[in-house]
């Protein structure tokens, strides 16, 4: 029954010559490992490039699985080098299922600008990408144009920063109490000193020695 749920070697061969020949210079990068294949797009392709994921004949993904943001931080550098692009932070990650014909994709798009990400939104192409592309705006703060309503979904309204991001400090910006003076939740700068904690590792004289 497992089986099922992966392709066929035969099939990702298939699969990724139609993406080839059906894309062709819209496609910055195809790669096929693990027994998947992941396709680059250029942000400004992702709209064009999912119409024709979901309607083309040979590809039928009608379904968008999971929608996620990345902060690749430095390693942007060598994935930019990859596709012949300058360093991207950030990217979107889209993972694509054709029920009809039983494959699978995985889409990933680089956001041009490091400083204000912006990738335009898909919901209007997969309805179930609001949701999702809200979560990595709070997350990562990539900004999804054309988003029917594009606010904060796990971390509330008074939150400053996104947590996902890989420079975004352990002990957040603030910190959240209860005043009672005030008789309501406030929020005011962290308490928390930052500190490194280095375990200490304590071994017997000759742990781990075999006996002779």
């Amino acid at each position: 029954m497992l089986d099922n749920f992966f392709m066929s070697s035969t099939q990702l061969e298939n699969l990724a010559e139609i993406l080839r020949n059906i894309f062709r210079d819209k496609l910055a990068d195809l790669q096929v490992q693990h027994g998947e294949i992941t396709i680059g797009v250029r942000a400004d392709d992702v709209v064009a490039v999912s119409k024709i994921l979901r309607d083309n004949s040979q590809l039928r993904f009608d379904t968008l699985i999971d929608l996620c943001g990345i902060d690749y931080l430095t390693y942007g550098e060598d994935l930019a080098a990859k596709q012949n692009l300058r360093n991207m932070r950030f990217a979107v990650i889209y993972h694509l299922l054709s029920v009809e014909l039983n494959q699978r994709v995985r889409m990933r798009v680089l956001a041009e600008s490091d400083e204000f990400p912006v990738v335009d939104s898909v919901t209007e192409i997969w309805s179930v990408a609001n949701w999702f592309e809200r979560e990595a705006f709070d997350l990562y703060g990539i900004v999804f144009t054309g988003h029917p309503d594009l606010r904060r979904i796990l971390t509330d309204y008074g939150f400053i920063g996104n947590p996902f991001r890989k420079d975004f400090p352990l002990t957040g910006h603030v910190e959240m109490r209860y005043d009672a003076e005030q008789k309501r939740v406030i929020y005011q700068p962290v308490t928390i000193e930052p500190r490194e904690i280095t375990p200490l590792v304590i071994r017997e004289e000759h742990y781990g020695d075999c006996e002779s």
